[in-house]
């Protein structure tokens, strides 16, 4: 059923994340321009025509763009208890009225009007979408992944089942988090987040045999193009173990935090069967440098042969080269600062968008794709 379609030609926005699940709904009835004029004419049309049901509602997505929900919320609700409409009209009226709650920041009401829209309208995608959207934000994350479910969206499923298990690894519950991280990967098996999370238990457990076996499960599971996103938590893991959630600025940038030798020790076999990976290749570099610049040195030109063209590669390789180079002290300072500002750059981006970010991300902050992140391997991405 498209009853949202109704609306002046509002539709659903797909999700720019490959699989087709919603992503943000459009303001039915909201126009670029004039929105007051719009408002106008519309109030002179329902005068006029005041059985004309859907253009009341336009009329209401029109107060709420323009951030009058006082008066959007009127309109639904004396629509809401107008005798004789239809079933139809009403799950949409009460779908309306929830998002006209939840742009005005009251999340109970929004949550009671979508919940009526939902008995109405039954398990319509536009109204799951915007409960699954309210419960997340509003951090009941069993509730958020439920919803997900419903979507199809197994990736967001996961995701919120995995926050489920931190709060409770926070709590000093530890089996109801390693039952909530089992679902989280029964939901999906790629879970970028659940294989991060049981790295890290492991890890806070000084358990690195089994780190390692996550590892490799992990690295099986995920998506090959996002494979580095596991390496790149264990070392923030890792940092944020050995210094603290605190630490200087400059361990944040690649190849300036040496990880602990029990780390590295499990990981570099896994990544040396990784041979094709790029970038596997290039965090193993990272992990060694510390200890075996040559080792590292290895590893970056195993990068180059996989793709010349591989900036971060050629940055640290010319950072390892001058370390035993005579240079001048003003060229030594010039260059150290132009490898500095370069590790500077924000590695990852968004494969839909283009957001570009330093940290990693498993939503992008601007168009709300799951794991769209990918990393910079050329510098005009």
């Amino acid at each position: 059923m498209g009853w949202w379609n109704s609306l002046a030609g509002g539709r659903p926005e797909r999700s720019p994340d490959g699989n087709g699940r919603p992503g943000r709904f459009r303001d039915a009835g909201a126009v670029p321009g004039d929105t007051q004029a719009a408002i106008a004419e519309l109030s002179q049309v329902v005068r006029d025509n005041p059985d004309a049901v859907e253009i009341y509602l336009a009329l209401g997505n029109l107060y709420r763009s323009h951030g009058e929900i006082e008066r959007a919320v009127q309109i639904r609700q004396n629509l809401i208890v107008r005798p004789g409409l239809g079933k139809d009209i009403q799950a949409k009226t009460w779908f309306e009225l929830g998002r006209d709650y939840k742009r005005g920041g009251f999340l109970d009401r929004a949550q009671n009007a979508f919940e009526q829209a939902r008995k109405l309208g039954g398990d319509n995608e536009a109204i799951v979408a915007e409960m699954a959207r309210l419960t997340a934000d509003s951090g009941d994350h069993e509730q958020a992944a439920r919803h997900y479910a419903r979507l199809g969206n197994p990736v967001a499923e996961a995701h919120h089942l995995v926050r489920l298990a931190t709060a409770h690894f926070a709590d000093g519950r530890q089996a109801q988090g390693y039952k909530w991280l089992r679902k989280a990967l029964k939901a999906h098996a790629g879970s970028l987040e659940a294989w991060l999370e049981l790295m890290h238990q492991a890890m806070l457990e000084d358990n690195w045999r089994e780190l390692g076996h996550h590892l490799a499960r992990g690295l099986d599971s995920v998506r090959p193009d996002q494979r580095f996103v596991l390496l790149e938590g264990l070392l923030d893991a890792a940092k944020v173990r050995e210094l603290g959630p605190g630490a200087a600025t400059h361990v944040d940038k690649p190849f300036q935090y040496h990880p602990p030798k029990a780390l590295t020790a499990v990981a570099l076999p896994l990544l040396e069967r990784h041979d094709d990976d790029l970038l596997l290749q290039f965090y193993a570099a990272w992990m060694v440098c510390g200890d075996d610049p040559e080792a590292a040195r290895r590893w970056l030109e195993r990068t180059l042969v996989l793709n010349p063209g591989f900036w971060p590669a050629r940055l640290e390789l010319l950072a390892l080269d001058t370390q035993g180079q005579q240079l001048g002290e003003s060229f030594r300072t010039q260059l150290d600062f132009f490898v500095q500002r370069a590790r500077e750059l924000k590695r990852f981006v968004c494969r839909r968008c283009g957001l570009k970010r330093e940290q990693v991300f498993f939503v992008c902050p601007r168009c709300k794709s799951w794991h769209s992140i990918k990393y910079r391997t050329v510098l005009n991405e």
